[in-house]
């Protein structure tokens, strides 16, 4: 089953970031999915089913902090 994910939801990867953050920013939907650090800012592209099997935990609507 596909995961809905939107603009602006906040996700949890399993594995951190070099920089110490777990969570990321929706920033861009489509068949790739843009995702930014909301540690360190750093962008990412991801494809849509690589980023489903990375999740923690189902996406929380809200922005940034």
């Amino acid at each position: 089953m596909a995961v809905e994910i939107r603009l602006g939801d906040v996700v949890h990867l399993k594995k951190k970031h070099p920089c110490g953050g777990d969570r990321w920013l929706v920033v861009r939907v489509g068949a790739d999915i843009g995702i930014r650090c909301l540690k360190c800012q750093r962008r990412v592209l991801l494809e849509r089913g690589t980023l489903e099997r990375r999740l923690r935990s189902a996406p929380t609507p809200g922005g940034g902090e």
